[in-house]
C-alpha cells in the first residue's frame, strides 16, 4: 500500500514585539544636566541600550 503524503502549511510569521523602553522607536529620551550643580536643562535623543536602536524586544 502506498503511503499518503500531506502538504504542510508554511508557519505563520511572526511580528516582531516592540521594545519596552523605547516603544519600538530605538531612541530613547536622556536628559541633559550643565553647570557645577548640574541642572537639568532639556533633553536629546540617544540610543536605547537594550535594543540597541533596532526597536525590537530582543528578549521575545
Amino acid at each position: 500500500m502506498a503511503t499518503k503524503r500531506t502538504t504542510t502549511k508554511p508557519p505563520a510569521p511572526v511580528e516582531p514585539v516592540p521594545c519596552q523602553p523605547c516603544g519600538g522607536s530605538g531612541n530613547v529620551a536622556i536628559t541633559v544636566r550643565v553647570g557645577r550643580k548640574r541642572r537639568p536643562v532639556g533633553q536629546q535623543d540617544g540610543l536605547c541600550l537594550n535594543c540597541l536602536g533596532s526597536g525590537t524586544d530582543p528578549d521575545a
